[in-house]
């Protein structure tokens, strides 16, 4: 495949993790001591240092500007959002020729890149989706032995399944396809399922990866945690925070402050915390508490 070229979808809304999203696009919410945007891409620049990176943006799309301009990383900006298909089309630009890898801004792992995009290039097929390993007739996409799709998002395009899937949101568009992609529309809704429906061929590549979507506040908290762990931390409290009470398990932004207990909670950037709390999101839309 050459070079990596790779592009991050972020222009989307991020409904399902409001509040937070209502303050920061979802790739730019803190996990850890970084943003989810800059996990991704310090994972794709650790397989290629020279990799070309590039993401959309709509939604509060200045402070992903102010990102993408530090550390160099192409912007597509789309005053109206396009959908995932549409973004890549629309970024075409910036991505250049060639195939490109996608990956969803709202998705973190160690997907082995290298293996994936050799794979895709290996097979002809049109795209190559990375899944988790699921017995036949589970998960959102089945395939054959040769990992040619055959069921996607609940439909059946062809005979012979021979085990399941689940879409981990990171896939190699090829550049055939990438040339025929519409202007608006979703990849897997308006792309991969005609491509299918018509015989054409879509693989599946099984991944054994750490995955995680952190596109809801229980599972951006989880994830937190699970940063914590990874890392052999107790807790991470950022450059400039004050903290005058107990730090159990929890993640301190820079210049937040704690004047009570936090267990297992996220305190966001300049944000204050006056009473105890315990699973919960604090920042400035107040406390999201989580069971």
């Amino acid at each position: 495949m050459g070079a990596l070229t790779a592009m991050v979808l972020s222009a989307g809304l991020g409904t399902r993790l409001r509040p937070l999203t209502e303050h920061l696009p979802k790739p730019l919410v803190p996990i850890g001591d970084r943003s989810v945007l800059e996990h991704i891409v310090s994972h794709l620049r650790a397989f290629d240092g020279d990799a070309r990176v590039v993401v959309n943006a709509h939604h509060l799309a200045a402070p992903l500007g102010a990102l993408c301009e530090r550390e160099h990383i192409g912007l597509s900006l789309e005053p109206s959002l396009l959908g995932t298909a549409g973004g890549v089309r629309h970024a075409a630009r910036l991505l250049g020729p060639g195939a490109v890898l996608v990956w969803n801004g709202d998705i973190l792992g160690d997907i082995d890149v290298g293996a994936l995009t050799s794979a895709h290039a290996a097979s002809g097929a049109r795209a190559t989706l990375a899944v988790l390993a699921r017995p036949a007739g589970e998960g959102n996409v089945g395939f054959d032995a040769r990992g040619r799709v055959t069921r996607l998002r609940g439909e059946t395009t062809a005979a012979g399944e021979r085990s399941g899937g689940e879409f981990t949101g990171v896939h190699v568009l090829g550049a055939a396809l990438r040339d025929g992609l519409p202007a608006t529309g979703c990849l897997v809704g308006d792309v991969y399922l005609p491509l299918l429906r018509a015989g054409g061929a879509l693989r599946a590549e099984i991944v054994d990866a750490r995955f995680s979507d952190v596109g809801t506040p229980s599972a951006y908290l989880d994830e937190n945690l699970a940063w914590l762990a990874r890392t052999g931390r107790e807790r991470w409290v950022g450059e400039g925070a004050r903290v005058s009470a107990a730090v159990t398990r929890s993640v301190v932004g820079a210049g937040a402050e704690v004047d009570a207990p936090v267990e297992e909670c996220v305190v966001w950037p300049g944000a204050t915390v006056r009473e105890p709390a315990r699973r919960a999101l604090v920042g400035p839309w107040g406390v999201v508490a989580l069971s």
